[in-house]
C-alpha cells in the first residue's frame, strides 16, 4: 500500500510557481528522502500534505484518503516535525509528552509506558532539566518523541538535520533508522550524505516536479557509467604511461573509451570494462609501473543530483 500518493499537484504564490505538475509516490515502511535545493518546495508539498496549505490543482492521498485543506481527518496517520520545533521551556520532556498524549486522547494506562518507550528511543530517558535548557540536537530528539507519540504509520520530517553538529546529525538519524519497519518516514533535506545513509527510496525536486526518483540501489545502478579511476604516484608517472607505445596503440584502437586528466588521475570512460582494465593492467605491468589506485567508480548521489537540478 503507498503511505503517500500525490498526483498532479500545483501551487503558485502570486505569479512565483512553486509546484508544477508533480507526482509522487511513497511506499508504506519506507524511509523516503525527498531533496531539493533551497526553494524547491519541499517544506510547501508537506505543508498541502498536512492540509495546512489549500492546493490550487491535483490530489493528495495518504493511505488512500484524500487531503483536504482546513480538513484534516488524515492527520490522524500523520506524525510531523517542523524544521524548528517549539516547545514550553519551562516543562521537562516527560512533563510535555504526557501533555501531548492527553490532547490527542492515549489512555491514560498507556500512555506513560509509551513515554518511556520514546524517551529511550530518543535518548532522553535520564533528561530531567527543563527544555528550554536543551540544546538544538536534543530538541530535535525530543520532536521526534512527540510526533511519534500517537503511534502514526506516516512520520514526516521537514529538514530535521539542518543547523547540527555532526554527532546531533548522526543521532537523529540513528533515531529514524531505528523507526524503519514501524513507520514511514518522510523527510526532507539538502545533505545528499544523510539521504544515502539512511533512505531506501528518494525523489529530487527541481522546477516544481520530480526531477528523479524511484529506490535508491535501482537508481544508482541505472545512472551507473563505467569509469575506471587510475590514482598515479605522480604527474610525471601519469605521463609516462600516456607516453608508451602500448597505451598509445592502444587507444587509438579503441574509439569507445575516453580519457580525462586531474591531476595525477586518469579516468577512461569505456563501454568494455573487462578488456579495458585487463590492457592496463598488463600496460601497467609489463612498463613496471604502479600506480597508487585503480578503482571503478561508483555512481554517487551528488553527482546523480547535480545532473537533474543543473
Amino acid at each position: 500500500m503507498l503511505a503517500l500518493e500525490i498526483q498532479q499537484l500545483h501551487k503558485s504564490f502570486g505569479s512565483n510557481k512553486v509546484i508544477d505538475g508533480l507526482n509522487l509516490v511513497v511506499p508504506e515502511n519506507s524511509i523516503y528522502g525527498l531533496l531539493g535545493q533551497n526553494g524547491a518546495g519541499k517544506t510547501t508539498t508537506m505543508k498541502m500534505t498536512l492540509g495546512l496549505l489549500k492546493i490550487d490543482r491535483g490530489t493528495i492521498k495518504v493511505f488512500g484518503e484524500n487531503v483536504h485543506y482546513g480538513q484534516t481527518p488524515t492527520n490522524q496517520h500523520i506524525g510531523f516535525l517542523p524544521d524548528v520545533p517549539e516547545f514550553y521551556g519551562y516543562m521537562k520532556p516527560q512533563e510535555y509528552l504526557e501533555l501531548c498524549g492527553r490532547i490527542t486522547g492515549i489512555p491514560e494506562p498507556l500512555l506513560k509506558p509509551r513515554i518511556q518507550e520514546l524517551l529511550a528511543l530518543v535518548g532522553l530517558e535520564n533528561a530531567k532539566k527543563r527544555i528550554g535548557g536543551y540544546s538544538r540536537g536534543m530538541k530535535q530528539r525530543l520532536g521526534i518523541a512527540q510526533a511519534m507519540i500517537n503511534e502514526p504509520k506516516l512520520l514526516i520530517c521537514d529538514e530535521p538535520t539542518s543547523a547540527l553538529d555532526p554527532i546531533g546529525r548522526k543521532e537523529i538519524l540513528d533515531i529514524l533508522l531505528k523507526l524503519k519497519g514501524k513507520t514511514t518516514v518522510i523527510f526532507s533535506t539538502h545533505i545528499l550524505s544523510d539521504v544515502e545513509r539512511i533512505c531506501d527510496h528518494i525523489g529530487v525536486l527541481s522546477g516544481g516536479k520530480l526531477a528523479l526518483e524511484g529506490n535508491l540501489s535501482e537508481i544508482k545502478e541505472n545512472g551507473r557509467t563505467d569509469i575506471i579511476e587510475i590514482e598515479f604516484t605522480s604527474k610525471e608517472q601519469l605521463s609516462q604511461f600516456r607516453e608508451l607505445d602500448a597505451t598509445k596503440a592502444y587507444f587509438s584502437s579503441d574509439n569507445t573509451s575516453k580519457l580525462s586528466v586531474e591531476g595525477s588521475r586518469l579516468y577512461i570512460e569505456t563501454e568494455s570494462v573487462k578488456s579495458t582494465q585487463l590492457h592496463v593492467l598488463k600496460i601497467l605491468a609489463e612498463a613496471e609501473l604502479v600506480p597508487n589506485r585503480i578503482e571503478l567508480l561508483e555512481p554517487t548521489l551528488e553527482n546523480l543530483f547535480m545532473e537533474v537540478v543543473k
